[in-house]
């Protein structure tokens, strides 16, 4: 299963590989006739978020999205642009009778990134979570033609919780960019200046929020954890992102809940085996 030479990964898998090395490993338990249909959805993920990252103006960025929104026709219609990620996604598409609407979501909240504008309130980042990572757990779990609520249901929970987590980590990046996006009720209630955040002066107060952001994730998860049973062994490999997460979170609680910590912005060890273990048990 290990990869030493990125020649013989396909370019999405390469991406996913350098950009989203966690996404990348959890595509290596997927069954190999879907493992490259994954590959290519992370990596239609990574091309959307990360515009609002590489962008220095929202109009530039906008018109990155609407190329993706235009491409959808493509997609759907079986006649994908010529692009790397484009023409293997439209085959998992076509494959799988994925839905258009999730796709969709996920455009319009990248879109929405680009207004750098924080969520209000917990419950508007947990729906933005929702649109962002959920509907790409939901589309996992369509390429490995689960369909049952159930294991629906336990998507949107790992996906939130996913997020959620990544968000809580992010802080300090995202402070390197001028961008908050933790809810800002939160901030306020704990004083927490963004100013302090951007200038990357480390305020005591970002831990209260960030607690309380990944006290929610772990609730998702809990959540996520009491459905396993009725959930299919083979909806486990988009489930993954769950294993990983309670992992963060754990490292997040013992260092104080502070994202500046460096071991908070370290790579879990032995995450392969940690996968391993839940793809094998059905224990996600």
């Amino acid at each position: 299963m290990a990869h030493d030479n990125d020649t013989e990964l396909s370019y999405c898998a390469q991406q996913l590989r350098r950009y989203d090395h966690d996404r990348f490993l959890m595509c290596l338990f997927a069954p190999p006739p879907v493992r490259e249909e994954m590959f290519a959805l992370y990596a239609f993920n990574h091309e959307v978020a990360k515009v609002a990252e590489v962008v220095t103006e929202p109009m530039a960025g906008r018109i990155r999205i609407q190329w993706w929104r235009e491409a959808l026709d493509g997609l759907f219609g079986g006649q994908p642009r010529k692009h790397q990620v484009a023409e293997p996604l439209s085959q998992a598409i076509r494959a799988h009778g994925l839905p258009r609407k999730p796709f969709e979501r996920l455009l319009d909240a990248r879109e929405n990134d680009l207004e750098d504008t924080p969520p209000k309130t917990l419950a508007d980042l947990e729906g933005y979570a929702g649109d962002t990572s959920s509907t790409l757990v939901e589309l996992a779990l369509g390429i490995l033609d689960v369909r049952d609520e159930r294991s629906r249901s336990a998507a949107h929970h790992v996906g939130i919780a996913w997020a959620l987590t990544g968000l809580a980590r992010a802080v300090p990046f995202h402070a390197s960019q001028r961008r908050l996006l933790l809810p800002g009720d939160l901030t306020y209630d704990a004083g927490l200046d963004p100013h302090d955040l951007f200038e990357l002066r480390q305020p005591k107060e970002v831990a209260t929020v960030v607690r309380q952001v990944a006290e929610r994730a772990g609730e998702h998860l809990d959540q996520a954890t009491n459905m396993r049973r009725d959930v299919p062994r083979h909806a486990t490999p988009a489930l993954l992102p769950a294993v990983l997460a309670r992992r963060y979170l754990r490292v997040l609680e013992k260092h104080g809940h502070d994202p500046f910590q460096p071991r908070v912005q370290l790579p879990l060890p032995g995450r392969p085996l940690r996968l391993l273990w839940a793809a094998t048990t059905g224990r996600y």
